[in-house]
């Protein structure tokens, strides 16, 4: 079967300017086709009905005058006279001009010559988008935004604010308490309120929104644990160090929980004596989508697999129950040199932990 192409098909000219009539008049967004003098030579159907005009006020006319010269816009001079004989096209070229009975209108702009091989004139075909109710919704979408910002920003310092009484109210009934039994109780539970509201802090500090640069987190937290549970009263450091990578904000709050855990495990059993010199170590490793985060001490050490035990204190019952939600498994290793607990993500594998 012998094909047909496009410039066989219409040889008459009626025809073709027929057809190129009707690709105009599909278009749904307003086109304009101009001579070299920029005058109209047509327009598409959505032109006239986005523009309020008729085709007799438009064809022959020259395209400043429409309108009673509403169209003269000096951005859009710019883009006719100069921008598209220079380069022979231009795309999405914005342009915001006031338009007589429809007011502001946001415009996005695209225009190319149209060159012809029998010597013909030059046209340029000119489409215009209207984005003014997109850019509305963009500048509603960004005043939302920010709102929404500055109310997160408000409960989480009333979050802040409300954990520090609640801490305060704690240690106030643990220094008053009679009985010996409740009042360790009761400091736990105060230093875990303090840990919460540090983790909280460092979230926010961080950018609790997007992804959560893991080591810089860590590394803010391990400075409010070192000020808020271990202060000048003992010779203990805290060190964090590891591999880039990040978090959603919902797994570094797990991940932050977890370490003041363990911080707070290695400084009630790791250092007993008050006085004793010692360091705690924050890893975190990363290898591919898995990572693992290690806090060693260099303390007394323990005995293996507390962590794995069925019965165990509440501060261990919480980082399994955090290590679970995250798909992780707790690992313990402990011995003269003292005790690392290791939170493992799924496979990680990585040669020469510096963990392990």
């Amino acid at each position: 079967m012998q094909k047909t192409n496009f410039r066989e098909q219409f040889t008459n000219v009626a025809d073709a300017c027929a057809l190129a009539q009707s690709i105009v008049d599909t278009v749904r967004e307003p086109v304009i086709v101009l001579d070299k003098g920029l005058r109209v030579i047509a327009a598409s159907r959505s032109f006239y009905d986005a523009f309020e005009v008729s085709p007799e006020e438009t064809q022959g006319k020259l395209l400043y005058a429409l309108g009673d010269g509403q169209w003269d816009i000096p951005k859009l001079r710019l883009l006719l006279e100069k921008i598209i004989p220079e380069h022979g096209v231009m795309e999405d070229y914005e342009v915001e001009h006031e338009f007589p009975h429809l007011g502001t209108r946001i415009m996005r702009l695209n225009a190319r010559q149209v060159f012809y091989k029998e010597g013909a004139d030059t046209t340029i075909l000119l489409g215009i988008e209207d984005v003014t109710v997109r850019r509305k919704l963009e500048h509603e979408k960004d005043d939302l935004l920010r709102q929404k910002d500055i109310l997160l920003e408000e409960i989480q310092h009333r979050i802040a604010n409300s954990l520090q009484i609640i801490a305060g109210i704690i240690l106030m009934k643990a220094n008053t308490v009679s009985s010996e039994e409740t009042r360790p109780l009761l400091r736990d539970i105060h230093d875990r309120v303090i840990s919460i509201a540090a983790v909280q802090q460092q979230l926010h500090a961080s950018g609790a929104i997007g992804p959560i640069e893991v080591v810089s987190y860590l590394t803010r937290l391990s400075d409010a644990l070192a000020t808020s549970m271990i202060g000048d009263a003992r010779p203990v450091t805290l060190k964090v160090t590891g591999d880039a990578g990040t978090l959603s904000s919902r797994q570094a709050e797990s991940i932050g929980l977890i370490t003041t855990e363990l911080v707070m495990n290695c400084l009630k059993h790791a250092f007993p004596k008050a006085d004793t010199n010692g360091q705690i170590m924050i890893t975190y490793e990363t290898d591919g989508t898995d990572w693992k985060l290690s806090v060693a001490d260099n303390g007394i050490g323990k005995q293996d697999g507390v962590f794995a035990q069925p019965k165990t204190g509440l501060g261990t019952g919480i980082v399994k129950a955090l290590a679970q939600d995250l798909n992780a498994k707790v690992e313990t290793v402990s011995g003269i040199g003292g005790t690392t607990i290791s939170v493992v993500h799924t496979t990680f594998s990585k040669a020469g932990s510096r963990a392990a």
